[in-house]
C-alpha cells in the first residue's frame, strides 16, 4: 500500500493494470483465442508480470529471469 510514496517510479494509479487486462477481453471477443478461463488467466498473469517488471528491468531480462526460475520482484523500500 502506498508503494508509490517510497518509489517514485511506481505509478500513482492502477490504470496500467487495467490497460494490460483490456486486450485479453478484446482477444476473447474477436478471435475466440482463449477457449478456457484457465488460459486467459495464464495470459493475464504473464502480461501483469511483464508490465510490472518494466519498472525495474527490461522486458527481455524479466522474462528470461522468470523462465530460469529466478523471477524479478519489486525491491522492498528502504526506510
Amino acid at each position: 500500500m502506498l508503494r508509490f510514496a517510497h518509489a517514485l517510479s511506481v505509478p500513482f494509479t492502477n490504470n496500467q493494470a487495467e490497460r494490460d487486462l483490456r486486450p485479453t477481453k478484446t482477444q476473447m471477443k474477436i478471435s475466440c483465442t482463449f477457449r478456457s478461463q484457465t488460459s486467459a488467466k495464464a495470459w493475464t498473469r504473464v502480461r501483469g508480470y511483464v508490465s510490472t517488471a518494466r519498472y525495474g528491468v527490461n522486458t527481455f531480462e524479466a522474462i528470461r529471469s522468470a523462465v530460469t526460475g529466478n523471477p524479478w520482484t519489486l525491491p522492498l523500500p528502504t526506510t
